[in-house]
């Protein structure tokens, strides 16, 4: 009985293991296929962690915007992503672009993550989750995959990172940037 008992588990793991690596590899695949580099992208308006709503409308023609998707504030690589961008955002700063972070998460959990990182960028808030479905960054656990977006002034995706290191988040950001041949910021 008792072996009976065991199979039974190890099967039923087996099969939860298979469930969720599946999972993981059409989640993966569907993100591959959707959204590429020339489309437009998607409109968002989301409100963050200083009080205002961000509507993508607001920059266009005016300056590229990149939209760093990541899962879940106070996380070890959330944390490592939000502080590579608050110690090294100057970098990014040069070029004539804003940045900003985008979950999930409630806004009360984004604030407060923000203000603990001493996050000097807009962390924006999709609790409704339709931001993160509309960029197909949507994981099978219900969180925003870490993706970061590179948009045009014109609205169109000029880069797709889905191979984000948390920790050279700001340089990569910024190399990413030159390599698109993205103007100067005034004044540099």
């Amino acid at each position: 009985m008792i072996i009976l008992n065991l199979f039974k588990q190890g099967r039923t793991l087996l099969y939860k293991t298979l469930f969720l690596s599946s999972a993981l590899f059409i989640s993966v695949n569907a993100f591959a296929d959707e959204l590429k580099v020339g489309d437009m992208a998607p409109h968002f308006k989301l409100q963050a962690t200083d009080g205002h709503h961000y509507d993508l409308n607001d920059y266009k023609g005016l300056k590229n915007v990149i939209l760093a998707f990541y899962p879940m504030a106070n996380t070890r690589g959330c944390t490592f992503e939000c502080r590579s961008l608050v110690q090294k955002g100057h970098m990014i700063k040069k070029f004539n672009a804003v940045y900003m972070m985008a979950s999930v998460d409630s806004l009360e959990d984004n604030t407060e993550f923000a203000k603990k990182e001493k996050a000097d960028f807009p962390m924006l808030s999709d609790p409704t989750k339709q931001t993160v479905k509309n960029y197909k960054v949507l994981n099978f656990l219900g969180l925003a995959s870490r993706v970061t977006f590179y948009i045009g002034k014109d609205g169109r995706i000029l880069h797709i990172d889905d191979d984000v290191n948390a920790e050279t988040a700001a340089e990569d950001i910024a190399r990413n940037l030159e390599l698109l041949k993205i103007e100067p910021a005034e004044g540099f």
